[in-house]
């Protein structure tokens, strides 16, 4: 009688799979979007110029009305005047396609993977539609200036501001690249700003992003009653 044939050796148990497959999102996931603002973002800009003058100090030379906002801030053409791009962030992914204001201009998307969730108790105070998560999450103010240095334009940002909860995420980066990628897509010189000097860690923001900072110069301003008497001086 034959022998017989020895059991077949074990099979190796598979090893767990400890890599997600690549569609499965890492961490929390956020969705943002640069678009330029339109007339009827007025109210959310106008809050977000009242808490960047709380966050620098300088509530005691706020005055800005939404009715001011709306009359000066859309009277030409984007990038032929003051312009300003919004920062939107969402929990779901923003369209693809959206009409731009401007032929000029192509929204900025880009996703986020946060370690945390992003805790927001203002989101209702600054979203545009109620029915979706959509969130103003910060913006940039600017218009066109001019070097005779270089004998080219430039832009000038007057304001710069991310909300809080939004803060070293990366957003105060796409802001600003956003408007130095306007600037060389426009053949512009240059791309300035201020900063107060007490905002350490907006100046290392700007260093690391490669702005210099122009110690040997003052902001030189002429404002209120210093600026009315002029109306009075014979030329």
């Amino acid at each position: 009688m034959a022998a017989a044939a020895p059991p077949p050796p074990p099979t190796a148990a598979p090893e767990p799979n400890m890599v997600p497959p690549l569609t499965s999102p890492i961490g929390h996931p956020i969705f943002s979007r640069i678009r330029l603002a339109t007339p009827s973002d007025v109210p959310f800009i106008h809050k977000l110029i009242h808490q960047m003058a709380v966050f620098e100090r300088l509530t005691h030379l706020f005055s800005a009305t939404e009715s001011g906002l709306t009359s000066t801030l859309f009277t030409s053409r984007p990038f032929q005047s003051f312009t300003v791009f919004l920062l939107e962030v969402s929990r779901s992914p923003f369209p693809t396609t959206i009409t731009s204001p401007s032929p000029d201009f192509t929204p900025f998307l880009k996703t986020h993977n946060l370690d945390l969730p992003i805790e927001d108790p203002e989101s209702y105070n600054f979203s545009p539609d109620m029915l979706n998560d959509v969130v103003v999450a910060g913006f940039v103010l600017f218009f066109p200036n001019y070097s005779s240095f270089l004998s080219k334009p430039g832009f000038y940002i007057e304001d710069i501001f991310v909300r809080e909860p939004y803060r070293r995420k990366g957003f105060g980066s796409m802001l600003l690249t956003a408007v130095a990628k306007q600037a060389v897509k426009m053949g512009y010189g240059r791309v300035e700003w201020v900063v107060l000097d007490w905002n350490v860690n907006a100046i290392k923001f700007y260093e690391q992003m490669g702005a210099q900072i122009l110690q040997e110069w003052r902001v030189c301003r002429l404002t209120g009653d210093a600026l009315e008497a002029f109306d009075k001086v014979n030329i």
